[in-house]
C-alpha cells in the first residue's frame, strides 16, 4: 500500500499496489455490503485517488463541508470551494465504523471505505451557497433532488480506478502530468480549462498565453460530466489531438485529459479549476468569460456575471499560487489576417466574428461548414462529422399538464403531421409506459420520479441517436423535469405545458377518477390532494379550451418548423 504527497500538501487514497493486499481485500469486500454510485461519484472518487483534489484524501466529512459553504475553506482554513461529497440513502450497510464497498454502474468494485461520518445535508442551503440560486434550470440544483438526503465519509481503500478504454495515451495522474512538465524545461505552465472545441480565436489565445508567461501550455479538457448538451469528449478529444499536432510547437503544449465532473458553479468553480490545474503542475490559469456557467435561468437571465469568475481567482491569486490569465475578447480583422483584442481596435476598421449560437445555427445545423478564418479546416470537418444538419438531428416533445388536460390527444395528432414531414417519431405515453416500462411502480412521489425519469432516459437515449421522441406525462415536479430537461440537453428540449383548468379536466374524466380522488378513494392524485408545479417558463404553453387539438398540433409543428427540426414542405 502506497501513500503518495501532492503539491498542495494533501495524501492521496491509500492504493493497493501488493497483488496480495489487492486480493485479500478484494475477497474481503465481496462479503461487504456494498452501494452503486453515480458517475458523478465515480469521477470524484477517481480524482480523489489520484491527488488531482488534494488535499482532499476522501469525500468530505461534515466539519469540511459546513466550511467550505459558507468560506470556501476546509475545516483546516485551506481553500476549496466545491463541496466533494457521497451522499447516499439511509440503509443496509450505512453505519458507523462500518465498511462499505463503493461499485459502479456496472456493478465493478471500484474501493473499500470505512465509515467513519453520516452527516444530513440541505439541499436549500447547498444551491443557495455553491451556486447562488435554487433555480431549477441549474443542472446540479436539478439533480441534487435526486440525491440521498444522508452524505457519508471515511477512509478510502482504492482497488482498482475506473476504467478508460478511449484516448488512452491521453489519460495521467498529477504526477505523471507533473514529470512530463517538467521536461519541457520551461518555469512556467499555463492551463487552459475547456469543455468545448477549439477555434481560432482558442488557438491565438492560448498562444499568446504562452508566450505572455514564457511558459507551456496545459491543454486540459474535462472529458468527465459537463454541461448538458456540450459536444461529446470523444469529439472534442478528436479536435484537440489534431490541434495540438499541427499547430502547436510540439515543445510549448501538453495536451493531457481531466475526468472531473463539473459543477456548472461559476465563480466558485473557477476557484476549484484552478487548485486542481495546481495540483497538475500549472502556475497560472486562463479564466474564461462567465467560466463555468450554466447558461441562463428560467427568468432568461445569465446566472453569473461575464467577469465574476475572474475577479474571485485573481482575488485568491497569491494564496492559490496561480496567476490568473484573463480570456480576452478577440475579434478577426479580415483586411489584416490577423485576430486582435476589441477593445483595441479602431472603430473604424472592419471586423468579423461568430457567436456560438451562430456557430450552431448558422453552420452546423444548417449543414454549412465553418469558415478556414475561423475555425481549422480539420477541426470544421470532425465538427462536421458528428453534427449532422438540424432536421436530422433529434429532439424531445414534452407534454406536461393535469390528467385529463389534453396531452395524449394532443400528442396523438401531432405525431402523424410529424410523420408527414419526413421525421420518425417514437411515442412514450404516460399511461402505456405505466404498464411496460413502469409496471410494479406506485404513486408516491419517489415512484412518480423515477417513472419520469426512466421515461428521460429512454427520450433522452431515442434524441442522442437522432430521433424524435413525444411523451406524455403528468410530470408534476418542476425538479425532476429539469433533470429531464439536462438528460436530453437545453437544445433538444422543447416543453409543451398543457394548461388546462382542473374544473376543465374534471370535466373530461371519463374514468371518474377525479371524483374518486374527490371522494377520498384515491390518495395523493395530482391536483387534489398532491400538488402539480406548473413549468414557469415552457417552450409552449397550449390553451386547450379556446384551441382544438389539431391547433395546438400544428401550432407546435410550426415551432419544430422554425426551430430547425423539421423542413417545411
Amino acid at each position: 500500500m502506497t501513500t503518495l504527497i501532492t503539491p498542495y500538501g494533501g495524501k492521496l487514497v491509500e492504493l493497493m499496489t501488493s497483488p496480495v493486499e489487492f486480493e485479500a481485500l478484494k475477497a474481503q469486500a465481496t462479503r461487504l455490503p456494498s452501494i452503486q454510485i453515480s458517475e458523478r461519484a465515480m469521477c470524484d472518487l477517481e480524482l480523489l485517488a489520484t491527488g488531482a483534489f488534494s488535499p482532499l484524501d476522501r469525500f468530505m466529512g461534515q466539519a469540511d463541508y459546513q466550511r467550505v459553504l459558507e468560506e470556501m475553506r476546509l475545516a483546516n482554513g485551506q481553500l476549496f470551494p466545491i463541496p466533494v461529497t457521497l451522499p447516499v440513502q439511509a440503509g443496509e450497510g450505512i453505519e458507523l465504523d462500518k465498511e462499505i464497498a463503493l461499485r459502479n454502474s456496472r456493478n465493478e468494485l471500484l474501493a473499500v471505505m470505512t465509515i467513519e461520518e453520516i452527516y444530513k445535508w440541505d439541499l436549500a442551503e447547498a444551491a443557495l451557497k455553491v451556486f447562488g440560486s435554487q433555480d431549477l434550470r441549474h443542472p446540479l440544483v436539478a439533480e441534487m433532488h435526486r440525491w440521498g438526503n444522508l452524505n457519508i465519509s471515511g477512509r478510502l481503500r482504492m482497488l482498482q480506478p475506473p476504467e478508460h478504454y478511449d484516448f488512452q495515451d491521453l489519460r495521467h495522474t498529477p504526477a505523471q502530468v507533473r514529470a512530463k512538465l517538467e521536461t519541457f524545461g520551461h518555469q512556467n505552465v499555463v492551463a487552459f480549462q475547456t469543455r468545448n472545441p477549439l477555434h481560432r480565436v482558442h488557438e491565438e489565445l492560448t498562444k499568446r498565453a504562452i508566450k505572455e508567461v514564457d511558459g507551456v501550455l496545459l491543454l486540459h479538457p474535462v472529458v468527465g460530466m459537463t454541461k448538458p448538451g456540450d459536444v461529446d469528449h470523444y469529439t472534442r478529444v478528436r479536435t484537440y489531438k489534431v490541434l495540438a499536432e499541427k499547430y502547436y510547437d510540439p515543445d510549448r503544449i501538453l495536451l493531457t485529459l481531466l475526468p472531473l465532473a463539473m459543477r456548472m458553479a461559476g465563480p466558485r468553480e473557477a476557484v476549484w479549476h484552478a487548485i486542481i490545474r495546481r495540483n497538475y503542475g500549472a502556475n497560472y490559469l486562463i479564466v474564461g468569460r462567465d467560466h463555468a456557467g450554466p447558461g441562463n435561468d428560467s427568468q432568461g437571465k445569465p446566472f453569473y456575471g461575464p467577469y465574476d469568475a475572474q475577479e474571485i481567482v485573481a482575488q485568491y491569486s497569491n494564496e492559490l499560487g496561480v496567476g490568473m490569465v484573463p480570456f480576452r475578447q478577440l475579434v478577426y480583422l479580415p483586411e489584416e489576417d490577423r485576430y486582435e483584442e476589441e477593445t483595441k481596435v479602431p472603430a473604424n476598421v472592419k471586423t468579423a466574428n461568430i457567436s456560438g449560437t451562430q456557430v450552431r445555427d448558422d453552420y452546423l445545423n444548417a449543414g454549412k461548414p465553418l469558415p478556414d478564418w475561423f475555425t481549422r479546416p480539420e477541426v470544421a470537418e470532425i465538427l462536421g462529422e458528428s453534427h449532422p444538419p438540424r432536421h436530422q438531428q433529434g429532439i424531445c416533445i414534452w407534454f406536461t399538464g393535469l390528467s385529463g388536460s389534453g396531452k395524449s390527444t394532443t400528442a396523438n395528432v401531432l405525431t402523424p403531421l410529424l410523420l408527414e414531414h419526413g421525421r420518425q417519431i417514437t411515442v412514450l405515453d404516460g399511461d402505456i409506459v405505466r404498464t411496460q416500462l413502469s409496471k410494479g411502480l406506485g404513486f408516491s412521489k419517489e415512484d412518480r420520479d423515477i417513472n419520469i425519469r426512466r421515461i428521460g432516459y429512454v427520450a433522452a437515449e431515442l434524441v442522442r441517436h437522432g430521433g424524435v421522441v413525444i411523451c406524455a406525462a403528468v410530470s408534476p415536479y418542476r425538479a425532476t423535469r429539469n433533470d429531464v430537461r439536462n438528460m436530453v440537453g437545453q437544445d433538444h428540449y422543447v416543453e409543451v405545458f398543457v394548461n388546462t383548468p382542473i374544473e376543465v379536466c374534471e370535466q373530461r374524466d371519463f374514468k371518474g377518477m377525479y371524483a374518486k380522488a374527490r371522494r377520498g378513494e384515491i390518495k395523493g392524485f395530482t391536483g387534489i390532494d398532491d400538488p402539480y408545479e406548473p413549468p414557469r417558463n415552457p417552450e409552449i404553453s397550449l390553451d386547450t379550451v379556446a384551441q382544438t387539438p389539431e391547433e395546438n398540433a400544428r401550432l407546435i409543428l410550426d415551432y419544430l418548423i422554425k426551430q430547425g427540426f423539421v423542413r417545411k414542405k
